[in-house]
């Protein structure tokens, strides 16, 4: 069972569901499309909430998605996680409350790189042209390799990505630059970039003059964080056309510990992503 997230994880929440239902509505005649929900980190369907005291459970994205039936359903519900207790849990919430869609919701104890992968080559088949998807791919750090987004490029598929820009990336920056091979390969592996294109991005080099001569000092950039949402953006547009604002999610302290990101080659989702999120920063 996963752990409540704080505030962040409700507006996340709302704002995901939100745009199912904007999608489902614009794809209620179009019935000719099969719509495929995809989530990569789909947990157990539940979440457990601490309040005065007192744990609650609350209902988790997958089984908020499973309620939609209005305009729409999907076709076929995808989920995926690595941990195997979250899957079974899944498993028997779907065999139990949703028994209508079993035979159409399926729940696969797997890397959300492998999947993704799978996912990429089932679209790419010519026998699948009329299959759309909607991927939630919600991480809790930077298990996300580049290399599995860029395997969607061109395919018929709004994603909805949490990056960790805050918790991951800027973790890994260390301020003086003294960044071990092992994160730089992390990074290279997360943004899909060099390594020396990292360094050269979030660190810049001046020269101090000191009593023995010149010395090079470096030093992080500021606002790294901001600046990794800002290369993650880019990174994004290079596979799909569309990518949305971000909604930033931070702590209580005001520390940015994600960026949630919508990513489409339609314009509309765009559009409608950037509205829910600008609704749901000012109701913040």
């Amino acid at each position: 069972m996963q752990n409540f997230g704080g505030k962040w994880t409700v507006h996340k929440m709302n704002i995901v569901i939100k745009y199912v239902k904007a999608y489902l509505e614009i794809m209620k005649d179009r019935d000719y499309w099969n719509l495929i929900y995809f989530d990569g980190f789909a947990g157990s369907g539940g979440i457990l909430q601490t309040e005065n005291g007192e744990i609650q459970l609350i209902e988790g994205i997958a089984t908020k998605i499973l309620q939609i039936s209005k305009p729409r359903a999907f076709d076929i519900y995808y989920f995926v996680d690595k941990d195997q207790d979250n899957t079974v849990y899944l498993q028997e919430l779907i065999d139990v409350k949703f028994p209508d869609k079993k035979n159409k919701a399926f729940v696969v104890n797997e890397d959300c790189n492998q999947k993704l992968f799978d996912l990429s080559k089932f679209l790419q088949k010519p026998e699948n042209n009329l299959f759309k998807v909607l991927a939630f791919i919600d991480p809790f750090g930077m298990q996300v390799n580049w290399s599995s987004i860029e395997r969607l490029k061109g395919l018929p598929i709004d994603m909805w990505i949490l990056v960790p820009t805050g918790l991951g990336v800027n973790r890994l920056l260390k301020r003086n630059g003294d960044i071990s091979e092992s994160w730089l390969q992390k990074l290279h592996l997360f943004l899909g970039l060099e390594k020396q294109y990292i360094i050269d991005y979030f660190y810049k080099q001046r020269v101090i003059p000191t009593l023995f001569g010149e010395e090079t000092v470096i030093n992080k950039e500021n606002h790294a964080i901001e600046k990794a949402g800002e290369l993650y953006k880019s990174q994004l547009n290079k596979i799909f056309e569309y990518v949305s604002a971000p909604f930033i999610m931070k702590n209580k302290t005001g520390s940015t510990l994600f960026h949630f990101f919508l990513a489409s080659n339609n314009r509309t989702a765009q559009r409608i992503a950037n509205d829910i999120i600008k609704r749901i920063t000012i109701e913040d």
